[in-house]
């Protein structure tokens, strides 16, 4: 979709990435970082600054102990994190328990570990777990959960009770889990983002991701961390190392810095974020379409039945010839096709007039 974006000289809300570059002080400690000659091999688990950082960062915003010596693994973005986990911990034929609709690598890399999916389908409006539905996706070959809450592409954020759920199931099957949480600072209306690994009985069994790319800003320079119980991380990194060895050392000098940023910073970015939220979601409804409003991440959905569209597919591939925008169908992101059929995520992390602009383009679906 990005493709068709840049062909046809559409306005790019399909893929998730910001149309402006994070805190001036962290692109500053990036260059610092060049100029100070941190341009070679970082080492293997990352620098140590940055794993120190990111454990006060675990400490300080969900009051979760690590030791940064064993139990934080640096890695090339989340995405990375997400296949050196999946292929450390499953074993050709484990299955794997995640929620659809999903983000498009945790299909590839449950593949590429010779394991088999077992979608549990979030369903328009509320995107809230279904308890039988949940219970019915395990079996005697569950090896793992893989959790993304804050959820792409739905914003859902599922509660305490509803990761209860999901826990209780883990401790009582003895399973893994493996927790994406990288829009962990984007949750909206006051609440709350509760780490998987804070519930009883999940610290010892939860392998938690998440990345600088979201909160800071910085998709393109691909930090990610996972961090948990120190064999699960060593797993992790020992497939690591042979899929990118390392990568990124000024920029891990850079967000190692950027985790000490006040608390300001995360508020206003989540207001920031928020409002950006409301602004896209007021024009999406005033161009007739049905907005199901994301509780975080920077995508929000909406149901194109409500202008008499049926088929998300076809109708992002017009779009950008009807009115000069590019969304992506959610259906690609279903194995449960007629569940996501008629949804289409539309990304907010834009610039506010390249908001209203695509809003005002949108207006011509009514015309």
């Amino acid at each position: 979709m990005s493709a068709l974006a840049t062909r046809t000289g559409a306005i790019n809300l399909g893929q998730g990435f910001p149309d402006t570059d994070g805190p001036a002080a962290v692109v500053e400690a990036a260059v610092a970082a060049l100029r100070a000659g941190h341009n070679q091999y970082p080492p293997g688990p990352g620098i140590p600054e940055l794993r120190a950082a990111v454990a006060a960062h675990q400490r300080r915003f969900h009051g979760i102990e690590l030791d940064p010596d064993g139990e934080v693994l640096v890695t090339t973005g989340a995405t990375e994190a997400i296949a050196a986990a999946l292929l450390a911990l499953c074993e050709p034929g484990d299955e794997v328990v995640t929620f659809e609709p999903y983000y498009d690598s945790y299909a590839a890399c449950i593949a590429l570990a010779g394991a088999r999916r077992r979608p549990v389908t979030l369903r328009p409006p509320g995107f809230a777990i279904d308890p039988e539905a949940l219970a019915a996706a395990f079996s005697p070959r569950t090896r793992l959960v893989l959790v993304n809450s804050p959820h792409n592409p739905t914003g859902r954020v599922f509660g305490r009770e509803e990761l209860e759920l999901i826990a209780a199931h883990c401790r009582e099957r003895d399973l893994l889990a493996v927790s994406d949480e990288v829009y962990e600072h984007l949750v909206f209306d006051g609440r709350e983002h509760v780490p998987l690994a804070t519930l009883p009985g999940m610290a010892e069994r939860t392998l938690t991701i998440s990345s600088a790319g979201k909160t800071f800003s910085v998709t393109g320079w691909k930090i990610g961390w996972a961090c948990g119980p120190r064999a699960l991380v060593a797993a992790t990194q020992t497939v690591k190392q042979y899929l990118t060895f390392v990568s990124g050392a000024p920029f891990q000098h850079a967000i190692a810095h950027a985790l000490t940023l006040p608390d300001c910073y995360f508020e206003d970015f989540r207001a920031g974020m928020q409002a950006k939220r409301d602004r896209l979601c007021a024009g999406l409804e005033a161009a007739g379409l049905e907005v199901l409003r994301p509780a975080g991440t920077y995508f929000v959905t909406a149901d194109i039945r409500a202008i008499g569209e049926r088929d998300g597919r076809t109708f992002c591939l017009a779009l950008p010839e009807r009115a000069g925008v590019v969304a992506v169908p959610t259906v690609v992101f279903y194995d449960d096709k007629e569940a996501g059929r008629s949804l289409v995520r539309f990304a907010f992390c834009k610039r506010d007039e390249v908001i209203d602009e695509a809003v005002a383009r949108l207006s011509r679906l009514q015309g």
